[in-house]
């Protein structure tokens, strides 16, 4: 304490010392809030809501005016918030109902697309109502009424409605005038009329006979007897004023309408006698005073009180002639008979039991000496086996006449219409051939020969028809489009003349079907879930050739001989014998004749080289072929085979033919026989078909 009173003496002198004071803590109180309510706050509070969200709208609505005609169209707009300010609403953007309605026009709901222009303009037209009218024809009633084509009833008519608008009114009434007219209707169920006098469309005709009573006939319709007034409608009419024992009077009038005028008298003369002719033959030509009159039987009407002279004729016939008188009115009939004009024809025919028919009529042996009409006729010659021979032919009297005739067998014609050449629905030309008798295979001592070239005696009795060239990729893509033969050694084998390659026996079989197909001939092969499943051998639709007909084709020379090559009996092969593996492709095959140069490595096009003897091209090179034959074993077993077809099943098919890449003295020969089950690229086919 001594220590703090020597600090306190330590300080200024000036300084007012530190009395301490009493401090008492002042009791904690709590302090409470209280609110009591009041309905200014409340309004207050409203109106500033209120004040807010109006303020939100003006800022946020556009100013939109909407025009509809009529002007005194009442307008009410549905959703969305809108006030009216004068002629124009305040609205937001936005879609909107808006209904219309005017008195005299069509209730209106429709949209009011308000968009974000400030200040927008939306016009409205609404519809009238359709118009009221009434349509009268005056003094006349049940005049048809039409508007504009429609049919709205007959007159008279009130309160039809039509719309607004310029309109064709037309008035259609039995014997009076069409009447027509534009109207012009206001709508707005606004009531019109309109009337219209419809003219006569007849005039009056007076009409006088001597004598009278002759009846009145306009257009076939009795109208009367004269002395007659008629109201006869306008236009052309055909008017015929008959009385008895008279000629009837006929003439054609144009009627105007309104134009009334009176038919000069008519002095009607004596009716005609009228007077049936019949001629035995009938069809016998008529003339009266050198006038024709028509061909038996006929009725003419003859002037009465004189004589009249009748000429009958007929080709082949005696004509004839007669005179005859006719009184008025009175009805006669004359018959003749006519003579025909005959000459002797002599016919002669071969063979000699033909017979005769003329004009359809069976008149006896055809080798006679025959009366025929001197008049044209149909002669037929008919024998059982034999084409008819018929012909038209007129006897001329006088003359000696002879007809001889050769008839031709069925045989005969029918061989004599067939094609040497005929072409597919793809464009190939096929060769007929009438082949016979030859010798297959190679005798054992042939240099080259296989085991499988066993000599075979063979008779082809059936012409067949055989294709001068290979298929090529073009004929083979119409029938498979997506069909490649591909390239060898980069070269390609796929152009659209060169031969088709790498397709199997079976396609090449569907490709015989198809084309078949395109032609509507029967098909050779049967098919099922696209496998040949057989063979119809009467078929005559495109097939490939059987191993027999190719070899018959490739090796025989029409002189009885059998070629060992296509071009003769030695190698090498002459110039342009075809193409085979040669020096072009020494680098790619094992074995080639490199003596001979075709020009061309792989396929060529088809007929590029000379065709043998027969015209067929590339039997030998260029491909090998498919034909129609299974492989397996062959022979004549001692006896000789007909039209044979091969074993009726294998595994593999017979392949004839070397191709571009064989060069050795086996494939050259024409008896060389392969076989196989997949493509290559040497190997193709050929199309054949039987003779109908």
């Amino acid at each position: 304490m001594a220590e703090r009173e020597d600090d306190n003496k330590i300080d200024h002198g000036a300084t007012d010392p530190i009395v301490p004071i009493d401090f008492t803590p002042q009791e904690e109180t709590t302090r409470h809030f209280s609110y009591q309510f009041r309905w200014l706050h409340l309004i207050l509070a409203t109106a500033s809501i209120f004040v807010a969200v109006a303020v939100w709208f003006v800022l946020t609505a556009r100013s939109v005016a909407i025009q509809v005609e009529p002007i005194t169209a009442g307008i009410e707009i549905e959703g969305g918030l809108h006030f009216q300010l004068g002629q124009r609403y305040l609205i937001r953007t936005g879609s909107y109902d808006l209904r219309l309605s005017n008195p005299g026009y069509h209730d209106s709901n429709t949209q009011l697309l308000v968009d974000s222009r400030q200040n927008q303009i939306h016009n409205f037209e609404m519809r009238k109502l359709p118009g009221l009218v009434s349509i009268d024809s005056e003094g006349l009633t049940g005049a048809r009424a039409q508007i504009d084509g429609v049919d709205v009833g007959v007159t008279p008519l009130r309160d039809i409605p039509v719309e607004p608008g310029q309109h064709n009114l037309t008035l259609t009434m039995d014997r009076y005038l069409n009447h027509s007219q534009t109207i012009d209707i206001e709508g707005r169920e606004v009531q019109q009329s309109f009337s219209a006098e419809l003219q006569p469309a007849w005039a009056v005709v007076n009409f006088s006979t001597s004598p009278a009573g002759a009846e009145v006939l306009v257009d076939g319709e009795l109208m009367g007897s004269t002395p007659l007034a008629a109201e006869i409608l306008q236009g052309s009419h055909e008017v015929t004023l008959k009385l008895a024992g008279h000629k009837a009077w006929q003439d054609e009038l144009d009627v105007i309408a309104g134009e009334d005028f009176s038919l000069p008298a008519v002095a009607l003369e004596p009716a005609d006698g009228l007077v049936f002719l019949q001629s035995n033959p009938s069809g016998a030509s008529v003339t009266v005073s050198g006038e024709f009159k028509g061909l038996t039987p006929l009725e003419v009407a003859l002037a009465p009180g004189q004589s009249h002279e009748l000429t009958f004729f007929k080709s082949g016939y005696e004509s004839i002639k007669r005179s005859i008188r006719t009184e008025a009115d009175q009805e006669t009939e004359l018959r003749v008979a006519l003579e025909p004009v005959t000459a002797a024809v002599q016919i002669a025919v071969e063979p000699n039991d033909a017979e005769l028919y003329i004009n359809g009529e069976l008149r006896g042996p055809a080798n006679q000496t025959i009366e025929l009409m001197a008049v044209s006729q149909q002669l037929e010659i008919r024998r059982d086996g034999y084409v008819p021979y018929v012909t038209e032919f007129t006897a001329r009297p006088g003359l000696d006449q002879r007809i001889e005739v050769n008839l031709k067998s069925l045989e005969q014609a029918r061989l004599e219409q067939i094609e040497p050449v005929i072409s597919t629905a793809a464009g190939q030309q096929l060769k007929l051939f009438y082949p016979g008798a030859f010798t297959m295979g190679a005798s054992r001592r042939e240099p080259g020969r296989r085991a499988n070239e066993t000599l075979r005696d063979i008779q082809l009795e059936k012409p067949f028809y055989l294709a001068e060239r290979e298929v090529t990729n073009a004929e083979f893509r119409l029938f498979e489009p997506e069909h490649n033969s591909g390239t060898v050694a980069g070269l390609t084998l796929n152009n659209e003349a060169q031969p088709v390659v790498r397709v199997s026996w079976t396609q090449a079989a569907l490709y015989c079907n198809w084309l078949s197909e395109q032609e509507s001939l029967p098909l050779f092969y049967q098919v099922s879930d696209g496998q040949i499943t057989g063979i119809n051998p009467e078929a005559t639709g495109y097939r490939l050739p059987t191993e027999a007909e190719w070899a018959w084709v490739a090796r025989t020379d029409g002189s009885g001989n059998v070629l060992k090559y296509s071009w003769g009996d030695a190698l090498p092969p002459p110039e342009n014998a075809g193409n085979f593996g040669d020096v072009t492709a020494r680098n790619y095959l094992g074995e080639v004749m490199f003596d001979y140069d075709d020009g061309v490595f792989a396929t060529a096009a088809v007929a590029s080289y000379a065709p043998n003897y027969h015209g067929i091209y590339d039997l030998a090179g260029n491909v090998a072929e498919w034909v129609h034959d299974f492989y397996g074993s062959v022979g004549s077993f001692g006896g000789v085979e007909v039209d044979p077809l091969g074993p009726a099943n294998g595994e593999f098919h017979t392949i004839r033919g070397s191709s571009w890449a064989h060069g050795a003295i086996t494939e050259m020969r024409l008896s060389f026989r392969d076989f196989g089950a997949e493509p290559r690229d040497d190997l193709g086919f050929r199309i054949a078909r039987y003779l109908e």
